[in-house]
């Protein structure tokens, strides 16, 4: 009992720490991440579309190939990130994509944006799954699930906060002598500049070099991770190729890829087309909106769905992690997406798709604390890299197909049904990886319940 005591205290403090100095900054390149690559989502309605004379299936394709550049880059990048560190790299990354972004401002024509988004994914490839596998390495599987889903709040708050912002700053038309869209990329591209800079000062690469961690947390929380990950199935071999071999033959790994293919394909038709749909609304309902009423509009389903994913990730983090926190909320999204194509105004349809944005945030963190159970070292970086990849191929198909088959039938009916078979098939698929592989994670210990380390 004495022994445990001290040891409980150390596990507290030091969790506490890394959720306080690392998942808040982690958490903002996240923002920023999001944000930059979803703001021609805010563009295309208000000013874009019309100066560059783009279909909806062209401003599909713009959306969507900036995913193939993310998809050329994506295991390579997270392997030098393995290999130089995630400060370094990181920081690279952000600084590389916030350049880029920043050329947005003075595009004039189709083709231009569709190779500014083109190098746009380059110079963002590895970002995420980085940003996932270096937080993964910072605390024990038991407190991952929590951990990720504070860092993942910053995907729908980039929303809540980042579409009244554009819109705000679409309403500087004039500034500069440049029309609001190009006001927006101009000022939501500087942030990723100035945070790469500060992350290369900021961030630690591991446990033992943080030098606000006292002696004890640093040797606790080392020792726990390499506890952890020499029981795990892809564990350090003294190959980099057989830890490679080990990701890219594992059948749960590509069955995850194919789950995460499915949130992703409905994510990022939501997050490309909602602003296009709801300015939409004006001519369906016979209503008029202004630009911030258009904003404030794509803005309400992402508040409720921060919402439920914190209270989702805590409940799998106390009861742990279970194949219902995944499939349970496919389904819902997979049902509720067609169903706002029959609501008779514009408050019942945002409610609706509000539903199916929840269903999606409450999934995705606690889909991503199940690849770092049985993968470390280079086979978690690539597993993981292999993974998002999966989630890219998604966000292409989904931007270009959405917006094509809207120019090809006339509406969004025959797109929205495509998202809600995905949904319901990374469903299927994440039950079928429960049957065929143990991935329930244990439920926490009573003691573990009683001093959880967060919250």
């Amino acid at each position: 009992m004495s022994a445990q005591a001290p040891s409980a205290a150390v596990e507290r403090t030091a969790i506490k720490k890394v959720s306080v100095r690392l998942v808040p900054f982690v958490a903002l390149m996240f923002f920023v991440n999001y944000l930059d690559r979803t703001a021609v989502s805010f563009a295309e309605p208000n000013g874009m579309g019309q100066d560059l004379a783009l279909t909806a299936a062209q401003f599909g394709f713009a959306s969507g190939i900036f995913f193939l550049g993310y998809i050329v880059l994506e295991v390579p990048s997270n392997m030098a990130l393995h290999r130089f560190g995630a400060r370094r790299w990181l920081a690279r990354i952000m600084v590389t994509w916030g350049i880029v972004s920043l050329l947005f401002t003075w595009v004039s024509s189709s083709e231009q944006l569709y190779t500014l988004r083109f190098l746009l994914g380059v110079a963002e490839a590895g970002f995420f799954p980085g940003a996932i596998l270096f937080l993964s390495q910072w605390v024990p599987s038991r407190h991952r699930t929590k951990i990720l889903g504070l860092f993942y709040l910053a995907q729908p708050l980039t929303t809540v906060f980042g579409a009244p912002l554009a819109g705000w700053l679409i309403g500087r038309h004039g500034l500069f002598g440049l029309e609001g869209w190009r006001v927006m990329f101009l000022f939501v591209s500087l942030p990723a500049i100035i945070l790469g800079v500060v992350a290369w000062f900021y961030l630690i690469d591991k446990p033992a070099d943080a030098k606000w961690l006292t002696p004890a947390e640093r040797d606790w929380l080392t020792a726990e991770l390499a506890a952890e990950n020499a029981q795990k199935t892809g564990h350090e071999s003294t190959h980099a190729k057989g830890d490679l071999k080990k990701a890219f033959s594992s059948a749960r790994v590509w069955i995850l890829a194919a789950v995460y293919f499915g949130f992703v394909y409905g994510l990022y038709a939501l997050a490309f087309f909602l602003p296009t749909i709801i300015n939409g609304f004006q001519d369906q309902y016979e209503t008029t909106f202004s630009v911030m009423d258009k904003a404030w509009i794509t803005a309400i389903p992402y508040l409720p769905a921060a919402i439920v994913l914190f209270f989702w990730t805590r409940h799998a983090t106390r009861h742990g992690t279970r194949t219902w926190h995944v499939a349970g909320p496919a389904v819902v999204g997979g049902v509720s997406i067609p169903l706002a194509l029959y609501m008779g105004s514009p408050t019942a349809t945002v409610a609706v798709i509000t539903v199916t944005a929840c269903a999606i945030f409450a999934a995705l963190p606690v889909f991503w604390s199940v690849p770092s159970r049985f993968l470390t070292g280079a086979a978690a970086a690539a597993g993981i890299a292999l993974i998002n990849t999966a989630g890219n191929v998604a966000g292409f198909a989904s931007s270009y197909i959405t917006g094509w088959l809207k120019d090809w039938t006339g509406a969004y009916y025959v797109p929205l049904y495509l998202v809600g078979f995905f949904m319901l098939l990374s469903a299927a698929l994440m039950i079928l990886l429960a049957v065929r592989h143990r991935t329930d994670e244990p439920a926490p210990a009573a003691e573990h319940q009683a001093k959880e380390a967060i919250g």
